[in-house]
């Protein structure tokens, strides 16, 4: 255990979000995603795991220790329901809640059509499997900066 540090955050997971730069991007997937053969095409190579926690769960602790971009509009991202864009499901509204308390202050998740996702994630510095197992659990968030004090 460390001292203010979330302890659903494992010390792989600490290791990578600490490694990322400004700009790179994690996957959040859920436990139906074909996480571990994506997650070989990443920068890190090798799929990390948060998986007796949902989504909301994982991100919130996530959130906790990385910023989100605050210079692009796609700073997180939502896989959209096929054949249903604009339909959020509850699991999505639960993520989107922990950005806007991460944030503080409302700011929407772009969309992600299915096959343009895994495309992202498989460019992305990671992927990490959550337990969740209801459908349209994946997430993408785009690290940020923080500024220097003073």
């Amino acid at each position: 255990m460390l001292k203010g540090i979330d302890n659903r955050l494992n010390a792989e997971v600490l290791g990578c979000l600490r490694a990322m730069g400004h700009g790179d991007v994690l996957i959040i997937a859920d436990t139906n995603f074909p996480a571990d053969q994506v997650a070989r095409a990443t920068v890190a190579g090798k799929l990390l795991t948060m998986e007796n926690l949902t989504a909301a769960e994982a991100v919130g602790a996530i959130l906790s220790v990385l910023p989100l971009d605050t210079f692009v509009e796609d700073f997180a991202g939502r896989m959209e329901v096929v054949g249903a864009p604009d339909e959020i499901p509850p699991v999505q509204q639960e993520v989107q809640a922990q950005v806007d308390r991460a944030e503080g202050r409302p700011r929407k998740m772009v969309s992600i059509e299915r096959f343009a996702f895994y495309d992202l994630a498989r460019q992305s510095y990671a992927v990490i499997q959550t337990g969740e197992r209801r459908f349209y659990g994946c997430f993408m968030l785009r690290k940020g900066v923080i500024p220097p004090e003073g």
